[in-house]
């Protein structure tokens, strides 16, 4: 890659998944989950109890590196989407987000979309880690999900 090219700043990976949707929902929308699932390795921890179910939640997660992140839900809809912001406690958003989106495609079978866009990123801090994101992480999230999904 020359010096001039950017990397894209919008990455997402889509897979399916042999597992309904509310099941796969629940390991999503449950932060205490996260850290199974989680392809960057970067998620240490989450308390329980802290289930998302609206726009405007915030939970709390604890990094590899010991940091907590507060993560502010801003898309939601039950069973089919989850969009969140993280941000250091107390801080303002720098402006990257997640994204979760299912599409049922049966009873048993479930289309995941993972995105990660950070097309308004600012802290210039937080760029090489950004940069470090990619589709093929994003995937091992998704393959991770998977094998919980699809434990029963």
């Amino acid at each position: 890659m020359s010096g001039n090219e950017e990397v894209p700043r919008v990455v997402s990976a889509s897979r399916e998944i042999a597992a309904g949707a509310g099941r796969v929902f629940e390991l999503i929308a449950d932060p205490a989950q996260q850290p199974r699932r989680d392809g960057n390795d970067n998620l240490a921890a989450a308390a329980d109890g802290q289930r998302v179910r609206a726009v405007g939640a915030v939970f709390g997660t604890t990094l590899t590196m010991g940091s907590v992140r507060e993560n502010h839900v801003v898309e939601f809809d039950e069973g089919r989407l989850i969009a969140w912001q993280p941000a250091e406690p107390g801080q303002e958003l720098p402006g990257h987000l997640w994204r979760w989106e299912l599409e049922p495609i049966g009873p048993s079978r479930t289309r995941v979309t993972h995105t990660y866009d950070w097309s308004r990123l600012t802290d210039e801090g937080r760029l090489p880690r950004a940069r470090a994101t990619t589709a093929d992480r994003l995937q091992a999230s998704l393959d991770r999900l998977a094998a919980l999904a699809e434990q029963e």
